[in-house]
């Protein structure tokens, strides 16, 4: 049964020439990789997945300092990517870039997005130029997206302060951000107040299965809230796997997260393709997981969110694919890492 992807990026070449303009080679601390719809579908091929849902990662428009500006490149990669949809359905959906924090002109472009372009749903950055998703501006943005029982994909973007010298952002500060980000969905009421968004929680939801319990204790303190109120609101987010499906971190995502509501997310492309392969055979290898609860992941939890995949039958696996890719994983992995070692001596 191949898997549906809903944490793959795409760089359109609109967006990547804004970067370049800007002086902006990386996001999150990784140069940006090459990418385009052959290449996608090759490694989605390789690495038995059927469907992916595309989206733009950090920093989004929050890098442009006119409003102007940041809402024609929000426009612009998403008729593109709708662009990229329309040609491939069964391959490829869309989660649309919005101009935040300009909160009118992002519900605007969430509005045209969902109703005019068949967006399969948002992506909202953990912060955008130091505005947390949560503050209290963005009740319209919430209250078109609960109108649509929209799905929200909530991507992390580098912590506003200082990068600290040594420590990738990707590597720690992204896990920060979407529990920054998370914390104050809760904390502030917005799960409350537009119950039929869905949010997912990208990388596992950063550290919020792991410290679920002491956030709401925390929230308690602020609010009042019942603490196991709290707690059962952080499991009934949804969590993409990308770079978490861990022998150390998949019985916590899974031991916490509500029934249903762990979906796969390779992160590809800034997610190497050895590394998405590796990932994948840590869930494929967990002991602690069933086939039952391995196909949950791999789709049709996926398919409970994004009917239109379910419709798409999956396609045949190619057994010497997958294999090999099984195979030749680990052999893959250590020799990159080797390579880099020797590339710093």
């Amino acid at each position: 049964m191949e898997r549906i992807d809903v944490h793959q990026h795409l760089i359109p070449p609109v967006y990547r020439e804004a970067l370049a303009a800007h002086g902006i080679a990386a996001a999150g601390g990784r140069e940006l990789p090459e990418w385009d719809p052959t290449a996608a579908r090759q490694m989605m091929a390789e690495a038995g997945i059927g469907s992916a849902i595309l989206s733009i990662s950090t920093p989004g428009t929050s890098f442009l300092a006119d409003p102007a500006e940041a809402i024609g490149l929000a426009r612009a990669a998403n008729d593109y990517t709708a662009g990229v949809t329309m040609e491939d359905p069964d391959h490829f959906g869309f989660f649309a870039t919005l101009p935040l924090p300009d909160t009118r002109a992002a519900t605007n472009e969430a509005v045209r997005a969902l109703d005019t372009l068949a967006a399969d749903g948002v992506v909202l950055l953990g912060n955008s130029g130091g505005e947390y998703l949560g503050h209290e501006n963005q009740d319209a943005l919430f209250r078109a997206l609960d109108e649509r029982a929209a799905i929200a994909f909530v991507h992390p973007a580098d912590l506003p302060g200082p990068v600290v010298p040594g420590v990738l952002p990707f590597a720690a500060d992204f896990l920060l951000d979407t529990s920054r980000a998370a914390y104050l969905l809760v904390r502030n009421g917005v799960r409350q107040r537009y119950p039929n968004i869905r949010f997912i929680l990208s990388h596992g939801g950063g550290f919020v299965p792991y410290a679920a319990h002491r956030m709401a204790l925390a929230i308690f303190t602020q609010t009042g809230r019942s603490p196991i109120e709290v707690i059962e609101e952080f499991a009934s987010f949804y969590f993409d796997t990308a770079l978490s499906s861990s022998a150390a971190a998949l019985p916590t995502l899974l031991g916490f997260a509500d029934p249903g509501h762990v979906l796969y997310g390779s992160d590809w492309p800034f997610a190497p393709e050895p590394a998405v392969h590796y990932f994948n055979a840590g869930l494929d290898e967990y002991p602690g997981c069933d086939d039952a609860t391995r196909t949950a992941i791999h789709r049709t939890n996926a398919t409970a969110l994004f009917a239109r995949f379910g419709e798409i039958p999956p396609a045949s696996p190619n057994p010497s694919l997958l294999t090999r890719a099984r195979r030749d994983v680990r052999g893959r992995v250590f020799s990159a890492v080797a390579r880099a070692a020797s590339n710093r001596r």
